[in-house]
Parts: C-alpha cells; sequence; structure tokens
C-alpha cells in the first residue's frame, strides 16, 4: 500500500495480494484518521459481502472468489468506544457483467485498488465528533452524534 496526501484528500494505492479492509484500517491508524468518506475502484478476486436482516437480527454473507472489477465501494470511518471504526459498502462485477455486492467483510486484490480518503476527522466538523452506538431496535451500530 502506498498513499500521498493532498490537502484534507489522501490517494491510497492499495496492491496486488493485499486485503481491502485491514490495509484500510492500518492506514487510518497511522494517519489517525477518525471521521471520513472512502470510496474506490479497482479489480478483486476473492470477497465477501454480505446483508444485515433487521428483523432476524443477523448478518447472511456471501464470498465470492473469481475476477471481478469494483463497480463501487463507498463507506464511513467513524469510532466505536474511540476506537476505529469502518462501515463499507462495495459491488463488484463478474466477466459477464453480473454484479454482486452489499457490506464488505474482506476483499484481496487482484490487480490494484484506487482509493480516495477524505479527511474531515479535525477542521471541518464544528466541534461535533461521529461515533458509533449500538442501537437494540436495529441491531447495528449507529451515528451518534456528540457536540
Amino acid at each position: 500500500m502506498q498513499f500521498r496526501r493532498f490537502g484534507n484528500k489522501y490517494f491510497v494505492r492499495i496492491d496486488r495480494g493485499e486485503e481491502i479492509m485491514s490495509s484500510l484500517k492500518k492506514f487510518c491508524e497511522q494517519e489517525k484518521i477518525t471521521l471520513a468518506e472512502v470510496k474506490a475502484l479497482g479489480a478483486v478476486d476473492d470477497f465477501n459481502v454480505g446483508l444485515f436482516d433487521v428483523e432476524e437480527k443477523k448478518y447472511h454473507t456471501n464470498r465470492f472468489q473469481f475476477p471481478a472489477e469494483i463497480v463501487s465501494l463507498w463507506g464511513t470511518i467513524t469510532t466505536k468506544d474511540g476506537k476505529f471504526y469502518q462501515h463499507i459498502h462495495m459491488s463488484a462485477a463478474d466477466v459477464h457483467g453480473n454484479v454482486f455486492g452489499g457490506h464488505l467483510n474482506n476483499a484481496r486484490v487482484s490487480a490494484t485498488c484506487e482509493m480516495i480518503v477524505d479527511d474531515i476527522s479535525e477542521g471541518s466538523t464544528n466541534g461535533f465528533v461521529v461515533e458509533r452506538k449500538f442501537n437494540e431496535e436495529v441491531g447495528l451500530n449507529l451515528f451518534e452524534f456528540i457536540n
């Protein structure tokens, strides 16, 4: 993984064989990023995405092992109990154009992953903090706005 910073934006390259979620966590912890928007494109060959069923309060996951182009990867970086928290969704297309996606659990890069991380940890938050807090009704860690 390599990156360069331009103002509050980072251009990050995650390389072949690297795992996207663990690379993003390592990068954000190294750069002390606690609030950001993430978007990316690239290619993967092994990825696990899921869907949270609110009624059952459980995730259903699907693993895909084939060459695929990342059609869309988007998410947020926040904290939960003061620690790094990422919420990322990804869609990827196979050789026939079929798209599979959902909540990203992990993905191995097959060629490259070009990611932009828009860091808003400081400066533009107007004194607010965005933390995650578990919501019993929904069963997920939701945004909690702290002033």
